[in-house]
């Protein structure tokens, strides 16, 4: 299986031996640690739910159910898979070294928020006119339909919050792997804020 929970450490820059140069994000990728595996039969679904990370302070109730995997994550995730191999096991890590160069992988993470935002900056409306009768309502987003329906149809383009969304970014190349320092290089951008959790998965 190949996936991870890494954590957005920043961006940088590559120069290949060719002389281009190519923006990589890089990623922080501790050891996983297999915490739980959720079968059909048990669970209607399949499943392998990863711990990352080290958690100082925890309840008794998540202790005992992360007691057979032999750690106390602090972020917990569960990656969806088509089947249960032998070489899944409750208490297995999962290193950086399930990636090498140049795999193609999906990355999810959390957007950056953006509060409430307007109609203009969270969906491009165009500004009405200043001249000619504009009465000053230039970013107010006008008519919002016709008298017939009586409500809104849901999907209406409005005002509202912008950003702190799940968002997946797919078919991105891996550029480099540090075992050592244990971090991943992926070309092009991730979402999400520095510090903020990103799930990486093989394609």
């Amino acid at each position: 299986m190949k996936a991870l929970i890494t954590r957005k450490v920043g961006m940088t820059s590559t120069i290949a031996e060719d002389g281009t140069l190519q923006a990589v994000t890089i990623l922080s990728a501790s050891p996983c640690t297999i915490t739980q595996l959720k079968t059909q039969d048990s669970d209607g679904y399949m499943a392998v739910q990863l711990g990352f990370e080290e958690d100082k302070k925890m309840g008794k109730a998540q202790a005992g159910h992360f007691k057979p995997a032999k750690t106390q994550p602090k972020v917990v995730r569960e990656i969806r898979v088509n089947e249960i191999t032998e070489d899944l096991q409750v208490g297995t890590q999962l290193t950086p070294e399930v990636f090498s160069v140049g795999d193609v992988v999906d990355a999810t993470g959390t957007s950056k928020g953006k509060g409430w935002a307007g109609t203009i900056k969270r969906h491009n409306f165009h500004r009405q006119r200043k001249t000619h009768g504009g009465k000053g309502n230039t970013r107010k987003p006008g008519s919002i339909g016709s008298m017939y329906p009586q409500h809104i149809f849901k999907g209406k383009k409005m005002a509202g919050q912008m950003g702190h969304d799940q968002v997946t970014v797919k078919n991105l190349k891996v550029a480099l792997i540090d075992t050592e320092k244990q971090i991943i290089g992926v070309v092009g951008a991730v979402p999400g804020p520095r510090k903020s959790i990103v799930i990486v998965r093989g394609v």
